[in-house]
């Protein structure tokens, strides 16, 4: 029989897979589902754009209603449930109004699922010492598969059915969510009261970490934009690039399987300064890596650039931030991500089209600025990284 432990473990690893696998349809084939709808190429990035933008002041916002509400997996239900809603609307509307506000409406209430189920899995980790790691890479796996699935779907032009995996998957995720186990965790004390909104946030040493996780994270504004173009513009194949990225994934993958063995000597703030030089060697040797096994090799570094940057952020975030704001603290993060990626993406596309070489020294000069803002702040963040006794 399985122990509590084992069984929790395995929900919320399926709450990530659930999610992550709708995701992994929607992140490369979603504009060809725009392009089917009769929009321009002008139009998808505009309507993308926005969208964007809405999602990014989404996360904080209703995050932060789930705390105060102290419904997480009620209101990852709702929200599952407000992404369904929008997404049917493709089937029902068509050209660029129609499909602007679908878009926004998908990806406002798909905003907050990440933050929330990371929190989520922190309550889980506290209270019966789960791996965090091992429950997240089920998200990782579930993107990949995701991507092949689409990647078939798409050589079809069935854009309906990539439509109708992605509703399925975003209803899954609600449907996981409110199946789940009481965390013992809301946003109230417990004679009822509202909870107040904690003082960790009013703090200056939590802005600026939010600055530097956000700024790890947004190193890898460059490859997402452009590192397709730059390795097809060396020669590479459309299948090799596909391995490509399976490797950076399957390192990070790795990275998430054998976290919990490291973490007794390498802790959070550790973690963000590995990847901070990780960042640094990637994209410095990123314009000079242009045959697939050098590639290839260097793609194994996404374990490090990426991997280490989301468990350092999401376990320091655990440890400083009260439970029961941790949804909110956790969307603070996703804001930042988003906006210092989506900066990142714009500078990068200035910088490609001068020298493509320029946007991936861009990132790795913003891993620089990431680690030294770290080693700055070092002093203030190891004494609020309570609970361990590694940097």
């Amino acid at each position: 029989m399985l122990s509590q432990k084992t069984a929790v473990s395995a929900a919320v690893g399926t709450l990530f897979a659930s999610h992550f696998f709708g995701f992994g349809l929607f992140l490369p084939f979603f504009p060809m589902v725009l392009e089917a709808g009769g929009l321009s190429a002008e139009s998808i990035g505009l309507v993308l754009g926005i969208a964007t933008g809405a999602r990014i002041a989404a996360a904080p916002v209703l995050t932060n209603l789930s705390d105060r509400a102290g419904q997480r997996r009620k209101a990852m239900l709702l929200y599952s449930l407000g992404g369904c809603l929008f997404l049917a609307l493709f089937w029902i509307g068509s050209g660029f109004w129609s499909a602007l506000v679908t878009t926004i409406g998908l990806m406002a209430f798909w905003a907050p699922i990440v933050p929330l189920s990371d929190a989520y899995a922190l309550d889980v980790v506290r209270r019966f010492g789960a791996d965090y790691g091992r429950m997240r890479l089920w998200g990782s796996v579930a993107f990949v598969l995701a991507n092949l699935a689409g990647g078939a779907l798409a050589q079809t032009g069935a854009a309906a059915w990539l439509v109708a995996l992605m509703g399925l998957s975003i209803l899954a995720t609600g449907l996981v969510a409110i199946a789940l186990p009481a965390s013992g965790v809301g946003g109230k004390k417990p004679d009822g009261a509202p909870a107040r909104l904690d003082g960790v946030f009013r703090r200056p040493w939590f802005w600026v970490f939010l600055g530097v996780a956000g700024l790890l994270q947004a190193t890898h504004a460059g490859f997402y934009g452009f590192g397709t173009l730059f390795w097809i513009a060396a020669g590479l194949g459309t299948f090799e690039i596909g391995i490509l990225w399976s490797i950076g994934v399957a390192a990070e993958i790795l990275l998430f399987f054998m976290a919990a063995r490291f973490s007794p000597v390498i802790g959070p703030l550790a973690l963000l300064g590995m990847s901070a030089i990780a960042a640094v060697v990637r994209w410095s040797l990123f314009p000079f890596a242009l045959d697939f096994w050098s590639i290839a090799a260097l793609q194994l570094l996404h374990g490090l650039s990426f991997g280490a940057a989301h468990l350092g952020a999401v376990a320091f975030l655990g440890r400083v931030v009260p439970p029961e704001w941790g949804g909110t603290g956790q969307g603070l993060l996703t804001t930042s991500s988003g906006l210092l990626t989506a900066a990142g993406i714009v500078l990068c596309g200035w910088l490609y089209a001068f020298n493509p070489a320029l946007a991936f020294y861009a990132m790795a000069a913003a891993g620089a600025v990431a680690g030294l803002g770290l080693v700055l702040a070092l002093p203030a963040l190891r004494r609020q990284n309570a609970g361990t006794s590694t940097p």
